[in-house]
């Protein structure tokens, strides 16, 4: 018999632990998933930056050497309108660094792009079948996401505010992100751009809680056991962690992003808009600090990158997004397995006293 105060997201996955490994785009590796899947939590393929061809291998590797259930994570944005003059404003606000580290201003700017919840997308869900499917920025449109419910996948969303988990569960989802502002990566936020509108985790997962039947996964600031106990206290049924497996052997990080991870404060990271166009959180660098973390000319989600990928490639450390949460400090160097295990001991041995 389980010991964890509420089993509602370990029934309804198929789950032993109640610990979700965030979709970590651009991070995550199957190896990673893998560990997380053989600890008891859920692991997480974020899909927004693969190809259908790689989103196949990824689940066929984690098929071969596990039966645990999987989640797979889908954008929902709108892509955006072409913006010529804006992009072009964008790039020239970013010349200066590109006659200081000798860059070709007048090469054609990269593409930046991520992939939203399209018909490929959901033709993949209907060949794949995951047990959950998870979504970020509010839902795809409601022809494909009666598609995705038909092939039987639990429904997730994310939700930055108690509007937003309404919203979702009478769309028809079956459990609600609640992600904190603490949170590292990209703001879930869709019914509002409005940055003041964003909550910390302790004060919005009890509201969201109280204004939804169905079970919540706390997101955001949550790094060791003490965190997924106090989300249990607070009526959590659930925890979604990001950061923390980062630390990971598994994560595919940057070295220069790895020694942000070790070395930053707690105090800095901060949301900032430049290096996609949308708010996410992450450490601070020389772009955030010095063109400002949010920025009015920043092209819309997902462009803003585009113009920073040359700069990236001489001084990536500088013009690179280091997506990191508010917890960052509490990260630990174990193996993704390890590591859900220990923290699953740690917040039993709050909960239960011993």
């Amino acid at each position: 018999m389980s010991t964890w105060p509420d089993t509602r997201i370990l029934d309804l996955f198929g789950i032993q632990l109640p610990i979700i490994q965030g979709p970590l785009a651009g991070a995550t590796t199957s190896a990673m998933m893998i560990g997380v899947a053989r600890a008891g939590g859920l692991a997480s393929l974020p899909c927004a930056m693969l190809t259908p061809e790689l989103i196949r291998q990824e689940v066929q590797t984690f098929r071969s050497a596990t039966q645990a259930p999987l989640n797979i994570n889908f954008f929902c944005h709108q892509p955006p309108t072409p913006d010529p003059e804006r992009e072009k404003r964008w790039k020239e606000r970013l010349a200066p660094y590109y006659r200081e580290l000798g860059v070709d201003f007048n090469a054609p700017t990269p593409v930046s792009s991520r992939a939203p919840f399209d018909e490929t997308s959901c033709q993949l869900v209907e060949e794949l079948r995951p047990e959950i499917v998870s979504f970020h920025f509010g839902l795809p449109p409601d022809a494909l996401l009666s598609r995705v419910k038909a092939t039987g996948a639990t429904i997730v969303g994310c939700a930055t505010t108690v509007d937003e988990a309404r919203w979702l569960v009478e769309r028809g989802c079956h459990a609600i992100i609640a992600m904190g502002n603490e949170a590292g990566g990209h703001r879930g936020l869709f019914l509002s751009s409005d940055l003041n509108t964003q909550v910390g985790t302790l004060a919005l997962v009890p509201q969201i809680v109280d204004a939804v039947k169905v079970p919540v996964i706390a997101a955001g600031g949550i790094g060791d056991g003490r965190g997924i106990a106090a989300a249990f206290m607070l009526g959590a049924s659930a925890v979604q962690l990001g950061t923390a497996y980062l630390f990971t052997p598994e994560a595919k990080v940057s070295a220069s992003h790895h020694q942000a991870l070790r070395t930053a404060k707690e105090s800095q990271t901060a949301l900032t808009n430049l290096f996609t166009g949308r708010p996410a959180r992450g450490i601070m660098n020389r772009a955030m600090r010095e063109l400002g973390p949010i920025s009015d000319m920043a092209p819309a989600f997902p462009l803003a990158g585009g113009a920073l990928m040359p700069l990236r490639a001489k001084g990536e450390a500088d013009f690179s997004n280091l997506w990191a949460g508010q917890a960052l400090r509490l990260g630990v160097e174990l193996p993704a397995e390890a590591l859900t295990r220990q923290l699953a001991e740690q917040a039993l041995a709050k909960l239960t006293g011993r």
